[in-house]
């Protein structure tokens, strides 16, 4: 965002609005992030920063960064590989539903209160970009249609709002790393993450390791149909082995579900560098700032990989972004 400034974040736990069913609880979500915001809101007044310009700037503009964790729970959860057209088709619509639910509650609060300071001199660029996020509602594909229909909704309500009322934020999202609190949360996956294994050992400062094992498998191997039998021999198998390659009762067609950021000792398969900046374009048209996100690749990866990655995250942010310029795309 602006250079001399802060947000206060906040993150939700997406796989609290996972039904038993498999179907994602928009309504409770929205409501969920409304609250979150309006706290956010509220704290931007009671904070303490650490230089009177940041403060200044923070009270001038009121930025807020809303976001979630657990993106790869509920991808794996829903049965699907995170290197997939569905499980980004998933991440953009919910994001969406996210960053259109914390504007709608911005033109709520400046309907109230009045929008943050600076937002005269700034309504008509800030009204086209909300414009554009707009637009990028209809380019989500591969997603329940459910989820794009209540995207289209708040978009629709996000527009008619702000152009009303305005906006009392002139930031509301951004996707954090999560890492602490998303173990407080009771999270598998960080923010925007895949897993990062199935399982995986921590270092405890006072000695020691704790070995934690993934808890969204068995609802994984649930929604692809495998039996209560299957499901306990497949989660033995990760246990011993560390990895579900191998697992006997597990259908091949299924192991990219299970796939994670790095490759267990006793396996080989994990995501692709693609995958995860992929993943970031699909979420980027739907967020006010930034994603916080590491891009995994092997130990015998070249620099010429590299660059081909940093060029392709450009492309796609590109793309993503539908930049305007002299009024056409």
């Amino acid at each position: 965002f602006l250079d001399d400034s802060a947000c206060n974040l906040a993150s939700v736990n997406l796989m609290r609005f996972r039904r038993e069913d498999g179907t994602f609880d928009v309504a409770r979500f929205q409501a969920a992030c409304r609250i979150t915001l309006i706290a956010q809101e509220i704290l931007v007044d009671h904070a303490s920063y650490p230089t009177p310009k940041i403060a200044a700037n923070s009270h001038r503009f009121r930025p807020l960064g809303l976001g979630y964790s657990n993106l790869g729970s509920l991808i794996m959860a829903s049965g699907l590989p995170y290197d997939s057209e569905r499980a980004r088709g998933l991440c953009g619509a919910i994001t969406a539903i996210l960053h259109g639910t914390a504007n709608r509650t911005s033109t709520e609060l400046a309907a109230a209160v009045g929008p943050f300071e600076a937002f005269v001199e700034h309504r008509d660029p800030l009204l086209k970009v909300m414009e554009m996020h707009w637009e990028k509602v209809e380019q989500i594909e591969s997603c329940p249609e459910y989820l794009k229909s209540a995207a289209r909704q708040v978009w629709d309500e996000v527009l008619a709002g702000g152009r009303r009322h305005g906006f009392r934020n002139a930031q509301v999202t951004v996707l954090a790393p999560t890492g602490t609190i998303s173990f407080m949360m009771d999270c598998d996956t960080t923010g925007i993450e895949p897993d990062i294994a199935l399982v995986k050992y921590k270092q405890l400062a006072g000695g020691g390791v704790l070995k934690i094992v993934n808890q969204t498998v068995p609802l994984a191997l649930e929604k692809l149909g495998y039996s209560e039998a299957e499901i306990k021999s497949i989660v033995a198998h990760i246990d011993k082995e560390d990895t579900i390659e191998g697992a006997n009762d597990l259908n091949a067609e299924h192991q990219s579900v299970f796939d994670c950021a790095f490759p267990s000792p006793n396996g080989t398969r994990c995501i692709s560098w693609r995958a995860h900046v992929r993943m970031m374009a699909a979420a980027q048209p739907f967020l006010s700032g930034a994603i916080s996100k590491t891009v995994n690749m092997p130990k015998e990866t070249t620099v010429e990989d590299v660059v081909g990655a940093y060029m392709e995250g450009w492309r796609l942010g590109l793309k993503a972004l539908a930049i305007y310029r002299d009024g056409s795309k």
